[in-house]
């Protein structure tokens, strides 16, 4: 019997050179003849390999995480849990998906990303750098997350939209359109996306130390002050609660949405 060792803290165990690449594949893991396992890759404990999935470099699939479709899991990068990765999307790098994180479509997750929870990356969305996206949350269509960003709960970041430096997207807060969230802003809870003066008004709150903002997603471009300040619809100060600026008549603004009663 041939055995291997996969550093899992298990020893040798049964295990076999996959026919297609190479790469070793534990006896309780299951890959398809037609998907690659090459070079210094591994495939063990109970993950699947399906498909025409590739594995390849020296990453590592495990645990009972999937990996099928046209997928590829390359480098040093780490599919495990039950994350499944599948479509044509891309682990790579230093990258890891795990949990009951799912990353498919055209998706590429790499740098030292990480993509854990029940958090969904599909579309063609990017996530890279040392982003985190956790919890129950979304990136997908266009969007981008990279630097040390962070998205989780049940946030949601979508269509052309970017998410990166050190900001935070969380709770129910939903970042869109052509907007873009960086440095340390924060965008959180379920006002985020849609507090609206009329129906055809959509906003991105987002707030820092000193301000909190309003942004029409369109144009929305987050990052310095004055970058912020001069895109934003409504900017209210947070140590007095007042107004700094704002394009719309006090009437439409006094709203419980917008806290200002």
């Amino acid at each position: 019997m041939t055995t291997f060792n996969f550093n899992d803290g298990n020893g040798p165990v049964p295990a076999h050179q996959h026919a297609n690449g190479g790469g070793w594949v534990a006896d309780t893991a299951t890959v398809a003849d037609t998907a690659m396992v090459s070079g210094n890759a591994r495939v063990y404990g109970n993950a699947t390999v399906a498909d025409t999935a590739m594995v390849g470099g020296k990453a590592r699939v495990y645990g009972d995480a999937m990996v099928s479709g046209k997928a590829m899991v390359s480098d040093t990068a780490m599919v495990y849990g039950n994350a499944e990765v599948y479509g044509n999307a891309k682990v790579s790098e230093k990258a890891h998906v795990y949990g009951d994180a799912m990353v498919y479509g055209n998706a590429e997750v790499y740098g030292n990303a990480m993509v854990s929870g029940n958090a969904e990356v599909f579309g063609k969305a990017m996530v890279f750098g040392n982003a985190c996206v956790f919890g129950t949350a979304l990136v997908c269509d266009n969007a981008k997350v990279s630097g040390d960003a962070m998205v989780y709960d049940y946030a949601m970041v979508f269509g052309n939209a970017i998410v990166s430096g050190d900001a935070k997207v969380c709770d129910n807060a939903k970042v869109y359109g052509n907007a873009w969230v960086s440095d340390d802003a924060h965008t959180y809870d379920d006002k985020a996306a849609a507090n609206s003066l009329t129906d055809s008004n959509i906003f991105v709150k987002v707030v820092t130390e000193e301000y909190i903002y309003y942004f029409q997603p369109s144009n929305a471009f987050v990052g310095s002050s004055t970058k912020m300040m001069a895109n934003a619809s409504i900017v209210i100060s947070r140590k007095t609660n007042k107004l700094v600026k704002c394009r719309y008549s006090l009437e439409d603004l006094i709203d419980e949405k917008f806290n200002l009663k």
